[in-house]
Parts: C-alpha cells; sequence; structure tokens
C-alpha cells in the first residue's frame, strides 16, 4: 500500500510518499513562497525520484484542518484533483493531530500549537507514554491565556510542537518549568506525519472519496467576523 500525503496549512509545505513499512520519500520548503507555486512541482518531482507513477498511489492524505484558509484550499484541491483523476479514495486528517506524530519518543503531554493570530493559538492536547498516544479533547482555537491556565494543570513534561510553539514557549516558559520546546526538525507541520496518521485512519475504515473532502477550519475567515462584529455594533 502507498500514500501520497500532503500539507499545505501553514508557512511550510511538504509533500511524502510512503508504505506501512517506512517513509519512502518526502520534499519541505519552508521558506514563504505560496503554496500553489511550490506543492505541484514538489509532487511531480518526489514521485519521479521515487520511481512511482501516480498510478500506483492507493490513498491520497492530506491535512484538512485547521490552518490559513488558502493554504487548505491549496492542499485540498491539489490532492482531489489527483484522487479524481486516478479514483482513488482519500483521507482527512487533522493538521494537530499529524503534528502529534512528530515526537514519537516523548513521553509527556504533547501540545501542538498553530497561530491563530488575534492572541489565540489552534490547539490540541494528547497524552503520550509508552508509544501509546490519547487525545484529551477536540481541535480548538483558544487564547493564549486560556491555554496556560490549562497548561498549568498538568503535572507532566509538556513539549510544544506547531508552527505557534515558538510564540507559546516564549509567553509560558517564566511560569512552565515543566515545558520544553520541540526541536527545529520536529516542530512545523510534515506531509510525512500526515500519512502516518492517514494510516491509522485506514486501518479503522476512515476514508472518503474526493467529493467529501471539505476544510475543517474551526473558525470564520476574518472578513466574515468582521462582518458580524459590524452588524453588531451597527443593527
Amino acid at each position: 500500500m502507498k500514500i501520497l500525503a500532503m500539507d499545505t496549512t501553514a508557512k511550510a509545505a511538504s509533500v511524502s510518499l510512503l508504505t506501512e513499512e517506512k517513509i519512502l520519500a518526502e520534499y519541505s520548503v519552508n521558506v514563504g513562497l505560496t503554496h500553489s507555486q511550490t506543492i505541484m512541482p514538489m509532487c511531480e518531482s518526489l514521485l519521479q525520484q521515487a520511481g512511482c507513477p501516480v498510478s500506483e498511489i492507493d490513498y491520497f492524505a492530506v491535512s484538512n484542518g485547521p490552518g490559513s484558509f488558502t493554504g487548505l484550499r491549496i492542499g485540498i484541491a491539489a490532492v482531489k484533483g489527483l484522487a479524481y483523476a486516478s479514483s482513488k479514495p482519500c483521507v482527512a486528517v487533522s493538521t494537530l493531530d499529524a503534528l502529534s506524530y512528530n515526537v514519537p519518543d516523548f513521553n509527556g503531554i504533547i501540545c501542538c500549537v498553530m497561530d491563530a493570530r488575534c492572541q489565540q493559538v489552534y490547539n490540541a492536547l494528547y497524552l503520550q507514554e509508552n508509544g501509546s498516544r490519547r487525545k484529551k479533547g477536540p481541535d480548538r482555537a483558544i487564547s493564549f491565556t486560556d491555554l496556560l491556565e490549562e497548561l498549568k494543570k498538568e503535572e507532566k513534561a509538556i513539549i510544544l510542537v506547531g508552527d505557534g510553539a515558538l510564540l507559546c514557549y516564549n509567553e509560558y516558559k517564566a511560569v512552565l518549568p515543566n515545558l520544553v520546546l520541540s526541536g527545529p526538525a520536529s516542530r512545523y507541520q510534515r506531509a510525512s506525519s500526515v500519512g502516518l496518521a492517514a494510516l491509522e485512519k485506514i486501518a479503522s475504515g476512515e476514508i472518503i472519496s474526493a467529493g467529501a473532502l471539505v476544510p475543517e477550519y474551526l473558525r470564520l475567515p476574518q472578513a466574515q467576523r468582521e462582518l458580524i462584529k459590524k452588524r453588531r455594533l451597527n443593527p
């Protein structure tokens, strides 16, 4: 079984090819280019270098949110197109769930955080012990302050993962002695982690058609939030 996985939810973009046994190939860029410029050339080059035509892909996996609204749409559109063309199924993976796969050897609380702007992060918490991982709650948008109050209650070691990790670490390190910042190699979104999460979903039958693949934003776009605010102030 071969899975082609993508992540375009934040500034880093990546694509990976993997099987049940190993990660065959992975490309990643974090240079600020628009994902529409990079993701398909990366995908084409990766498959060529791996000697794997698109026809040999069994599943297409993509992180479907939370994340950048534009980034999500680019990655999902790319996977939809590939899946439609090859008549293969898709796997939708939470970006936060995928991030939790970045630190498989850590024991404690994995705190996945993505910068959501407006003093908020997209977040989910996971308890990982001896290779077993359990999600402690749903994906959410939460303020820095509210997340800090939750983390103060944790006695186990806490590791921050995601593009919001450094931001949160700088905010929290003075009051959370059990806090650890993940290293640069494991901090950012990675398509291989999307693929690893997809393997578990495939095993449990959580596959969908290309047509059913949609983004999970968690929060309304800023333009809509501003419009709602304006209407409340000027009924």
